[in-house]
């Protein structure tokens, strides 16, 4: 019988209480060596509660630089926005400065034009076409997305560029993402999945045959996996 590649954790306050202590971590380790630490995050509640946890945390936030994996085509103060999310659980409690902090330019008409500014604003910091985040965090959906990148959507199989306009049928909107070569140019990719709903998902994504279009997924090869028991069923 094949296993999973982790030992899932048996409650989600200790995966997220495990993901803040290895978030922590991994900064002082990295910026041991190097002026700034950079770091993709990942949208849900899941990560909320890890970005609220890192909120009490004594971290260099002069030297962190904060960048979105994803963001939904709403302004920066919706309901459904990732950046309003991290903001009332991180950056409205601790003391980083405003251009450490790189939101998705999100134009709600001209959500391609939006990508491309992120696109070139990720590139202007890294000084190349594709980035090399230290972490980039990911979640994964009941339906085997990753960031935005959707069942059978364009942005599956962009290869040249870092973040794009990506629209989604099932919703009928525009969402914006990073591409699969940027997710997998970091230096550390954490999964992050929980729940119930995720059990079919994960187990296509692990043990299925490999179809990117149906298991987005599957085109990520983690560094680490942190997946609570409900989630492996």
């Amino acid at each position: 019988m094949a296993t999973y590649p982790f030992e899932p954790y048996a409650e989600l306050p200790t995966l997220q209480s495990a993901v803040t202590d290895s978030f922590c971590q991994l900064v002082e380790q990295t910026l041991a060596s190097q002026d700034t630490f950079s770091v993709s995050l990942s949208g849900g509640s899941t990560p909320k509660r890890v970005y609220e946890m890192l909120a009490s945390r004594d971290l260099p936030w002069d030297r962190i630089h904060l960048f979105w994996g994803d963001e939904r085509n709403v302004p920066h103060d919706h309901a459904d926005s990732n950046y309003r999310m991290v903001k009332t659980a991180l950056l409205d409690h601790v003391a980083i400065k405003e251009a450490n902090v790189h939101p998705v330019p999100v134009a709600v008409d001209s959500p391609a034009e939006g990508a491309r500014a992120y696109a070139q604003e990720i590139e202007a910091f890294f000084g190349t076409a594709m980035p090399t985040f230290d972490l980039v965090l990911l979640g994964m959906g009941d339906d085997a997305h990753t960031a935005s990148l959707f069942p059978g959507t364009k942005a599956i199989s962009e290869s040249d560029a870092s973040f794009v306009e990506n629209y989604v049928p099932k919703f009928e909107a525009h969402r914006y993402t990073m591409t699969y070569p940027a997710i997998t140019s970091g230096k550390e990719i954490w999964f992050i999945i929980t729940g119930a709903a995720k059990v079919d998902a994960l187990k296509a994504v692990v043990f299925g045959e490999r179809d990117l279009n149906q298991y987005p997924s599957q085109g990520i090869k983690p560094t680490r996996w942190f997946v609570d028991s409900e989630a492996v069923g």
